[in-house]
């Protein structure tokens, strides 16, 4: 038996009635658009009323296990999302703390202030000490002597 699909069709004008007559032998003619009509009782209208509740029933049911899924799937982004961002608040103060033990490592490899002073005093000692040996003895080639 070969399956019949329902068709769509446009709304008949309901100010002019129409008979419609059935098939032989199946239900009375009914008057469509008019106040009157028949029950169905044809069959194959019950059979095919039938198959398209039991498509909507299988339909139905797909969208609720597809609703079940998809609940499903977003409670466990959601409990992603809270395990990542919880990683990523441990992560940047871990980030933090070893950037600071790298930033106090290098201030206390600086030189500290006596140390700083003692360089500044050599310097100048040395400084003087060379431009006097230099105005003595003067530098051959570039520059004569200018102390006697």
């Amino acid at each position: 038996m070969a399956k019949i699909e329902p068709t769509v069709a446009s709304p008949a004008d309901t100010a002019m009635p129409t008979t419609v007559t059935a098939a032989a032998g199946y239900g009375t003619p009914a008057i469509v658009g008019g106040t009157e009509a028949a029950p169905m009782t044809e069959p194959r209208q019950l059979d095919q009323l039938s198959r398209i509740e039991e498509k909507a029933a299988r339909i139905e049911e797909k969208f609720a296990r597809y609703e079940a899924v998809l609940t499903r799937a977003e409670a466990s982004l959601e409990r992603s999302a809270h395990k990542v961002d919880a990683a990523a608040g441990t992560m940047d103060f871990a980030a933090i703390r070893g950037e600071i033990a790298a930033l106090r490592d290098r201030v206390d490899a600086t030189p500290r202030a006596a140390t700083l002073f003692t360089t500044a005093i050599v310097t100048a000692i040395l400084t003087v000490v060379l431009t006097i040996l230099v105005l003595r003895f003067g530098v051959p080639g570039l520059m004569p002597k200018l102390l006697p």
